[in-house]
């Protein structure tokens, strides 16, 4: 063993296990010196809370090799070396191909993650069991030059609104960086695209009771100063940073669930891997029963067919995805001008 390594032990549901952490003074954040060990600490204080909101799901691991400077690449399949308490399930890329993707169930698993230099955690809005249905409708609220986090916030309080006229109970938290995420439970008993399409249907909704503040626009050059809603994260291996997930920024930011009562007032640099261990042991999970009452996409599905009988279609997909039926041309609106 390297003189440096030291061994962890961690505390879960089938007892404690040993962890051994390689090079733990590497410093993570430079800024805040923030290093692999720290990482590991935070990640086991919070482990109940992130196992929670993030376990049992097929992640990605977002892993750097020496900072959030260095070099970083994204982890789907098991790597070598996996230990025998992480397991893994086959998932269905968008592709059409099948491959098993990593699973999380308990906070030693996610201390092996941060040996493996992973810093920021994607899970999947399905669980491990129904990798097709999503139980997470998921709605990524992005500022865009010109606007700020104070932007989102009124944004995600109408949102909120929108949700519960569609019978749906909305959480939210920051992404770690200038926008929110605002998730709403719902039964696993429709697949991705159908969610996408209730996702596209409450963003257009928002959209009409926002216009001036909110936009569906997929093309950057016709989103203006206004939170787009990117529907696109509800797509099939589209994932955004877990809650209480680390983010690689300079301050060492979370992304940090809150409770609706604090939006107004958060700010969101203050939810750092240094800070959110005291605030969660002081206030508490607000994400602590969020699946307690699931609801559907029925409502939202009903907008986006009403929609569709009047004339507004599919909207594009990421790039990288196969052509998709009914989708629009991918083809920037300013370039197509030049063509024509």
């Amino acid at each position: 063993m390297s003189s440096d390594a030291v061994v962890l032990t961690v505390a879960g549901p089938h007892g404690a296990r040993e962890i051994r952490l390689s090079s733990p003074s590497r410093v993570l954040w430079p800024k805040s010196g923030i290093t692999k060990l720290d990482l590991a600490h935070y990640v086991i204080v919070v482990g109940e809370a992130f196992v929670q909101a993030n376990g049992d799901r097929p992640v990605s691991l977002q892993r750097f090799s020496g900072g959030i400077d260095g070099e970083q690449f994204f982890s789907k399949n098991p790597p070598k070396g996996v230990p025998d308490y992480v397991r893994s399930v086959p998932v269905v890329y968008p592709s059409g191909r099948t491959h098993p993707q990593l699973v999380i169930d308990e906070p030693a698993a996610a201390v092996w993650a941060v040996q493996m230099n992973t810093i920021v955690f994607h899970p999947w809005p399905s669980r491990a069991e129904l990798t097709d249905n999503p139980d997470e409708l998921r709605i990524d609220l992005d500022p865009q030059p010109g606007t700020d986090f104070a932007d989102t916030v009124p944004v995600a309080n109408e949102l909120k609104n929108l949700l519960a006229d569609a019978g749906l109970t909305a959480f939210v938290k920051t992404s770690g960086n200038r926008g929110l995420h605002v998730f709403a439970p719902i039964r696993p008993t429709r697949e991705f695209l159908d969610v996408r399409h209730a996702v596209i249907g409450a963003a257009r909704e928002l959209e009409r009771r926002m216009p001036t503040r909110v936009t569906t626009n997929w093309w950057k050059e016709e989103r203006g100063e206004r939170i787009f809603i990117d529907y696109n994260q509800a797509n099939r291996d589209r994932t955004m940073a877990g809650a209480y997930s680390p983010r690689p920024l300079l301050h060492a930011p979370v992304s940090c669930p809150l409770e609706w009562s604090e939006l107004a007032s958060a700010d969101p640099q203050a939810f750092t891997v240094l800070t959110v261990p005291g605030r969660l042991r002081d206030n508490g999970d607000p994400w602590a029963a969020m699946h307690e009452h699931p609801g559907t996409i029925d409502t939202l599905y009903s907008w986006w067919e009403r929609d569709l009988e009047d004339g507004l279609g599919e909207l594009p997909f990421p790039p990288d995805f196969p052509k998709m039926p009914g989708e629009p041309p991918r083809v920037q609106p300013s370039r197509a001008r030049k063509v024509d």
